[in-house]
């Protein structure tokens, strides 16, 4: 089961009042489309997904309960043997949609404001939009997103701006198919969950994406440190035959000045050390091991060139 799956299926199973029942049931019956069916009046909600057509079933039955509400299942054999679930609604069909404010023909998308009129009741009707036409990536991917579809302009105006009230920095994008309201940023779909009722699965977001993150960071300290594990081993092995070059030329280190050759010797005894490490063992600063190290890069320089050098002034 995908991630966006896991919080459809928390989303239907919660509990809510009436006026929170109309607000969701609005959301996913207007986002789902309905359909007329013949002069008799019913109507009847299309979804690919099983646990949101129990959920209108359900909240059609809760607020409405002498209606007469019947689900329906269609194979859909020339689409993979896909199914289909169909919500009939054959009794009390004016009297429903003129409740919910939902216009049958799809032509009037406004919504009510009785059905918008508290903060539960927007938050509900965020929750059935999300159901209905809703989708969120899993956590364990780069790609942080979440969003709403519609074909309806007006509609998705709507959504954008019920997002905005809770603190929820939405953007629309127009496809060629319909609109798009749309999340990126991780915490804000976390508060998007968590505005929607969908607790467990904001915490199992939150868990995930904190993991990933944490194992981003220690990876990019362990490719940090490796870099400098490489960077040190270069310059160790620069240095070292630096210092072959010096000896080779001077047929012993002990010619040099004592501080030199203490180094050049330290150097040989510990050639995967820093030069930091190299200046605690000598018992001086790190920037002291630098300045003797340059001195022995410069000597052994111009011994490579054919320079001239005074071993008395090093």
């Amino acid at each position: 089961m995908s991630y966006a799956a896991e919080v459809k299926k928390e989303l239907t199973s919660l509990i809510v009042d009436n006026g929170n029942a109309k607000a969701e049931l609005s959301a996913l019956m207007r986002m789902n489309g309905v359909n007329q069916l013949g002069s008799n009046q019913a109507i009847n909600i299309q979804t690919e997904n099983a646990a949101i057509a129990r959920r209108i079933y359900t909240l059609l039955k809760q607020i409405y309960p002498t209606a007469s509400v019947e689900v329906t299942v269609t194979e859909q054999l020339h689409l993979n043997q896909h199914k289909s679930f169909g919500v009939r609604l054959s009794t009390q069909v004016d009297e429903i949609l003129a409740d919910l404010g939902v216009d049958p023909f799809g032509i009037n998308q406004e919504i009510p404001s009785r059905i918008l009129n508290q903060p539960k009741k927007k938050r509900s009707f965020l929750r059935g939009a999300f159901l209905a036409a809703g989708s969120v990536n899993s956590p364990e991917k780069a790609n942080y997103h979440l969003e709403i579809y519609t074909n309806h302009e007006d509609l998705v105006e709507q959504l954008l701006s019920l997002m905005q009230e809770f603190a929820l920095p939405a953007k629309i994008i127009d496809r060629h198919t319909g609109f798009i309201v749309y999340l990126k940023r991780a915490e804000k779909i976390v508060d998007f969950l968590s505005t929607i009722g969908a607790t467990q699965s904001m915490l199992r977001y939150e868990d995930i994406r904190m993991m990933r993150d944490m194992r981003n960071s220690v990876n990019r300290l362990v490719n940090a440190e490796t870099a400098n594990m490489q960077k040190t081993a270069i310059a160790a092995n620069k240095q070292l035959a630096q210092i072959d070059l010096i000896e080779e030329e001077l047929g012993s280190l002990s010619l040099l000045p004592p501080k030199l050759e203490a180094l050049a010797k330290v150097r040989r005894q510990h050639p995967d050390e820093s030069l930091g490490e190299l200046g605690n063992l000598l018992e001086i600063s790190k920037s002291g091991a630098n300045h003797r190290m340059r001195k022995l890069t410069n000597l052994a320089e111009k011994i490579q060139t054919g320079q001239s050098y005074d071993l008395s002034k090093l």
